[in-house]
């Protein structure tokens, strides 16, 4: 899970919490009937109130459920025990100004996919304004250690390839939990695979001649990226953790794609 990803995830997890509580809500203050109710024929069958297509919000695509589940799982044990006493390491030992300047210079970096998938999907004026604010954060601001562009009103406009493919008609497929990079679909799973080719065509200083170059940038953007994000794992408080993540990912993509 990316930091713009979950920038734009406060809203729906807020609606998603919402829609939790009022469920175990209405669940917790159902009064107890007696047999008589029961005995009685049923007034308003379920039919007559229900379409017949009407199915549950939480109710999406996952034929894979099963496996989706246990890559879930291992993502937690993976997360707690080997990923976040990294990450918690990395803010231990490490400056917040330094910390800031980290996230800044990934962020502009994101701005080259940012700007590619903008002119795939023929955003001109998104496009234009990407391009501006890779160019001055890159000048102005040192390789992206400062961000001068969004203090003049170019504020990061996020666009991946699986954006891309659904701007041009490509089902998402079904839902699928990848290890490590947790929610996605088929569709954005192979734009991952896509994005990870624009993500550092630049090299200054002709580092892509050693082996560890993109596994190092790639570590360190990882341990960056789950820094800025507060989300654990079974600690949502919602005994549907799982189905609610799942509808606010596929939700998000649908925003995505349609903006």
């Amino acid at each position: 899970m990316t930091s713009s990803n979950c920038s734009s995830c406060g809203p729906w997890l807020s609606s998603a919490l919402f829609l939790t509580c009022l469920m175990l809500f209405s669940a917790c203050s159902t009064t107890k009937r007696t047999k008589d109710y029961y005995s009685n024929d049923v007034l308003h069958p379920v039919n007559e109130v229900l379409k017949e297509d009407a199915i549950s919000p939480l109710d999406v695509y996952d034929p894979w459920e099963g496996f989706n589940r246990r890559s879930y799982t291992f993502n937690y044990y993976f997360d707690k025990y080997l990923f976040l006493p990294v990450v918690d390491t990395y803010d231990f030992l490490t400056p917040e100004i330094l910390q800031d300047a980290i996230s800044n210079i990934f962020s502009n970096l994101s701005d080259i996919r940012n700007l590619l998938n903008s002119a795939f999907q023929l955003k001109g004026e998104r496009t234009a304004k990407t391009g501006g604010r890779l160019l001055l954060n890159t000048t102005v601001g040192l390789g992206g250690i400062w961000d001068p562009a969004t203090q003049v009103g170019l504020y990061q406009q996020d666009e991946d390839f699986g954006q891309t493919l659904g701007y041009y008609g490509v089902g998402e497929g079904p839902y699928v939990v990848l290890p490590i990079f947790g929610p996605s679909n088929v569709r954005d799973g192979l734009g991952l695979l896509a994005d990870s080719a624009m993500y550092y065509p630049i090299d200054p200083l002709n580092l892509a001649t050693h082996r560890d170059y993109e596994t190092i940038i790639a570590g360190a953007n990882a341990i960056d990226t789950r820094h800025n994000i507060s989300f654990r794992y079974f600690e949502t408080g919602s005994p549907f953790e799982y189905e609610m993540l799942r509808f606010l990912y596929l939700k998000k993509r649908e925003l995505d794609i349609g903006k």
